[in-house]
């Protein structure tokens, strides 16, 4: 099996919150940059899902807390796209500091690839996503 794919962060001064640590909603916005990251990585540009009239949705997303991050911290995040066979798939993906290989959080998101024209989900994400990347094994398609 390959290597997860993984993307490093350093967190910075104005992403803590009162208490000092990584505020919640950064979490959620560092996730989504991975995301990106991977798909780019994948050679999948959001003009290339646009010209198939699709766009990618988050439809659900929870964040798992196990242990402080705080500024200064650099944490690498790991991300996966799990396809099964409906219209969603699952992208799962974990925080560790990397001074220690902490596990610090993780999060699960349930995605789909929105139809823009109908409104509706696509019967076959992964499909589309095979079809406009360069590089589909980042997929582990």
């Amino acid at each position: 099996m390959a290597d997860l794919f993984t993307v490093r962060v350093t967190v910075r001064g104005y992403e803590i919150d009162a208490q000092g640590h990584l505020n919640g909603t950064v979490y959620l916005q560092h996730a989504e940059h991975a995301r990106w990251e991977l798909l780019r990585a994948a050679g999948i540009e959001q003009k290339a899902l646009l010209a198939k009239g699709v766009g990618p949705v988050n439809l659900e997303t929870t964040i798992r807390y196990h242990r402080e991050v705080v500024a200064g911290d650099d944490v690498d995040i790991t991300c996966a796209f799990i396809f099964g066979e409906g219209k969603s798939f699952q992208v799962e993906q974990t925080f560790h500091r990397t001074d220690d290989n902490t596990l610090v959080a993780e999060v699960v998101s349930v995605g789909g690839l929105l139809d823009l024209k109908a409104r509706k989900l696509v019967a076959d994400p992964h499909e589309y996503f095979r079809a406009v990347a360069s590089d589909p094994g980042v997929f582990g398609l």
